[in-house]
Parts: C-alpha cells; structure tokens; sequence
C-alpha cells in the first residue's frame, strides 16, 4: 500500500459497547414466587392433581408447577430443608391464578378434585373470586381470566 493510502478507519469496541449498551433496557419479568410447605412431594401431588398445574421441575429441593408454555412457576418449597424448626404460615399466600371459562363451574370442577374453599366463588362488586386452600392452609386465590 502506498504511503499515502489511509487504512479504512475502525470502530473501537468501547464506542461499539457503549451504543450497544445504551439500547439495553433492564426489565425484569417473573420468574418464580415459593409457597413453603411441609411436605413437597403431597404437594406437588395436590398442584398437580387436584388443582390442575403441570409438575414443570423436578430436580431435587427444585420443584415447581405452573402451566406448561405460560410464564411464571410456583415453587413448591419444603419447609425443613432450609430450618427443620420453622412454623408453617398458613393463611393468605397473596398468590393468585386465574381459571378459564365460567369461573362458577370451573370452581365446583376443582371442589370435585378434592379443592378445599376457604371461601367459594363469590361475586363482589369488582368482579368473580373465590380462595382455596392447599394441604398446608396456604391460601390461593383464583379469579376468571378475562
């Protein structure tokens, strides 16, 4: 190359990265939520069985159910794995799922599988809901999907 010919002028990789690294948006989105229970494999049984989930996990203390190709998964954690001295806290979980067709008769389909309600379906002025419980008491809500 004559001495006079320029090279064609590279990009350095840090104004590369930094444009690259501009256009990242750090947005999370769901994962996981753990319900802790005493006895993870009657659990997965009632997740699974009774309440209609899919078992999506199974490797060792990593159980989780959920809906097959649908975002998010429960996992199902037993309580004496990680402190064989804690007390179950059963009641409100603040976990929610929602059931398809007519709320009314999907809930008395799950109260056919064994379901325990803590409280039936209900209307309130918001809309269809009802909670049940799994074999630990922790308390699920159930809503229509819409």
């Amino acid at each position: 190359m004559p001495k006079t010919a320029k090279k064609p002028a590279k990009r350095s990789a840090s104004k590369s990265a930094k444009k690259t690294s501009a256009k990242v948006v750090a947005k999370p989105h769901f994962s996981s939520v753990a319900v802790v229970v005493s006895d993870r494999k009657r659990s997965v049984k009632w997740y699974t069985e009774s309440f209609g989930l899919d078992h999506l996990t199974d490797m060792d203390h990593w159980q989780t159910v959920g809906e097959k190709g649908r975002p998010g998964e429960l996992h199902i954690c037993q309580v004496s794995e990680y402190d064989d001295k804690a007390p179950m806290e059963p009641g409100n979980s603040g976990i929610a799922f929602r059931l398809r067709g007519n709320f009314v008769a999907a809930c008395e389909q799950l109260k056919a599988r064994g379901v325990d309600f803590a409280v039936p379906a209900t209307k309130s002025d918001w809309g269809w809901w009802a909670m049940v419980k799994d074999p630990d008491g922790n308390e699920i809500c159930v809503v229509p999907e819409e």
